[in-house]
């Protein structure tokens, strides 16, 4: 069976060591000091790798059933629900107000990559009740928010999302649920939603479905989208549970990964529903669950890489197989282990440098996310929206990557299901796709917030890459990654260059280079991410640290993405500048 461990120590690092949190002015974060965060996440580590890892082939191989209309969840499940429950888990970072606990979105952050890497498919159903909650709570009437958010935070009740219908996706314009009002303040939402992850299961009293449909007589397309509570049980004036209302299963989809997920089929027969935030505006609300469900799901990618990785390691270092063509390494054997192997090192290093390298991009969003919320920058909010494309396209198509990695240093044995390591490169898959297709994002990047607020954002981000580049630039131990963090940086501004001069006079120009520009981006942020890392390892180093092999690893690992990863920056710029015409050369027929 698989294993995971929780990378505390990584962790601590980057909380304290690289984005220094316990002496920010951000609210909250003097409260973060060393021996509070190290508590917390051993805690967590604990729960992820004794109780929800050994689930996560039980999952795989059981998925979820439905039977007379009830779905059960795997074996194991519920009763491993109850203790991430009665941890206080699923309300880390939420309201005390509503039974959280207030911690900052970066502790949140952190704890949820460790939930994640143990077992994806249990950890969507508290993440997609969390993201629910905060829609609920930045959108909700007083009496909506004391009605559900108590028992959401709690995950006495779970919640989910309704976007996809089955003749739309992306474009939810084209969707036929309607909501018919019923005259009494409520609506009768009739219609067929699908993907509905965590849609129904047999772990929570209740299920709080937050649904779009449209009210006859609105806005043609998606301005004509309201968004509304649907739960599956009514709730009664004294907060009890009444009458089931007018939804249902229709069916458990069949996935290629994350089995132990029950994604839905739900149909919903003139269901009453309540009006969350204004007619017309449910885009508006839905988005503030859907743009942290694209950092969450950005999370999963490097979630799954990094236990992949971890397995690879123990595979690569027992597993015999060859000699070292400078010697052998294990005379005394029939052959050396994997990791004298050049090439095994290079996939090794590859996905080490990634989890490390996103894990810092991760938590470093996460305190952007804190600034803005906590404090109310606006300038924060604006960065960390720009970069949420990057966070969930670039994290994810990269993770993946790093998950087949992971399965090919075993060989034929990463084939065979009893290795457990097919299981990480399925569930990883889906990460690609949801909460807005990568390709999407892409355009979203590039379409849309590249000029947001007149490209204040991107222009801050130039900013600050420079920045640190000119107060390091003469610093002779970080010139192996200021100088490529700088080159690589110039491509950027390239390709930014390029849309400017000629996305307007021919739009595909730029469109077809969405996906390398957001992988360039990505790149970048990684770069920056490693760089500052390295700075953070040189001063330990410098001050006398006793533990020289982790910051000196650190430094290798460093000097390696710089090297071999970075340079790929040069490769997408040269794809963007080709522009359109290779792209759209052939005609539809042609294909």
């Amino acid at each position: 069976m698989p294993i995971y461990n929780a990378p505390v120590k990584d962790m601590q690092f980057i909380l304290h060591d690289v984005l220094n949190v316990s002496t920010s002015d951000i609210p909250g974060y003097d409260e973060l000091d060393a021996d509070f965060t190290n508590a917390v996440l051993e805690e967590a580590g604990k729960l992820t790798s004794e109780v929800l890892a050994p689930l996560n082939v039980v999952g795989d191989h059981e998925g979820c059933r439905l039977e007379n209309g009830v779905v059960y969840t795997p074996t194991g499940f519920k009763d491993a629900f109850e203790q991430v429950k009665e941890g206080g888990w699923t309300g880390l970072d939420m309201p005390e107000q509503y039974g959280g606990q207030n911690m900052p979105y970066v502790i949140g952050t952190a704890v949820g990559e460790m939930f994640s890497s143990a077992n994806q498919a249990f950890t969507m159903y508290q993440g997609l009740t969390h993201g629910a909650a905060a829609a609920i709570l930045a959108h909700g009437s007083d009496e909506q928010k004391d009605t559900y958010l108590p028992k959401m935070v709690s995950c006495e009740w779970t919640g989910t999302m309704n976007l996809t219908e089955p003749h739309c996706g992306t474009d939810l314009g084209l969707m036929r649920t309607k909501a018919e009002p019923a005259g009494d303040g409520t609506f009768k939402i009739s219609g067929q939603k699908i993907f509905i992850s965590s849609g129904d299961h047999d772990m929570a009293d209740n299920i709080v479905h937050l649904v779009l449909a449209k009210i006859p007589g609105g806005p043609d397309g998606i301005k004509g989208v309201s968004l509304f509570i649907v739960p599956k049980f009514l709730v009664k004036e004294d907060g009890s549970l009444g009458e089931r209302n007018g939804v249902s299963v229709g069916n458990i989809e069949h996935k290629m990964g994350i089995h132990g997920n029950s994604t839905c089929v739900m149909n919903y027969d003139e269901a009453t529903g309540y009006l969350l935030g204004e007619e017309n505006k449910g885009m508006r609300a839905m988005f503030t669950m859907m743009n942290e469900a694209r950092l969450g799901v950005g999370m999963q990618g490097l979630a799954q890489a990094e236990a992949a990785y971890q397995n690879a390691v123990e595979y690569a270092k027992d597993r015999l197989q060859g000699r070292d063509v400078t010697g052998a390494k294990n005379p005394d054997g029939p052959a050396d282990p994997l990791i004298v192997h050049p090439d095994i090192r290079r996939s090794l290093m590859d996905q080490k440098s990634f989890v490390e390298g996103a894990r810092a991009f991760i938590l470093w969003g996460a305190t952007l996310i804190d600034e803005a919320h906590r404090k109310g920058d606006k300038d924060a909010d604006g960065l960390v929206g720009l970069l949420t494309p990057v966070i969930k396209g670039f994290l994810t198509d990269e993770g993946y990557d790093m998950t087949v990695q992971a399965q090919q240093v075993y060989g034929g044995h990463g084939y065979i299901e009893e290795h457990g390591m097919s299981q990480f490169t399925r569930d990883a898959r889906i990460a690609m796709i949801y909460e807005g297709a990568n390709g999407v994002q892409a355009l979203d990047l590039v379409g849309r917030k590249l000029a947001q607020d007149g490209g204040k954002h991107v222009m801050a981000f130039f900013e600050m890459v420079k920045t640190f580049c000119k107060e390091n630039g003469d610093d002779a131990a970080m010139k192996d990654f200021v100088d490529p963090l700088k080159k690589a940086s110039k491509d950027l501004q390239a390709a930014g260059m390029f849309f400017m001069q000629n996305g307007m006079k021919n739009p595909n120009a730029a469109l077809a280079g969405s996906t390398d520009f957001m992988h360039l981006f990505g790149h970048v942020c990684l770069g920056l991410m490693w760089a500052r890392i390295a700075k953070a390892a040189t001063s330990q180093l410098a001050a006398g640290t006793s533990d020289v092999a982790f910051y000196e690893t650190k430094l290798a690992t460093a000097r390696y993405y710089m090297a071999r990863r970075l340079p790929a920056t040069g490769m997408h710029l040269a794809r963007i500048e080709s522009g359109a015409e290779p792209v759209m050369a052939l005609a539809a027929e042609a294909f």
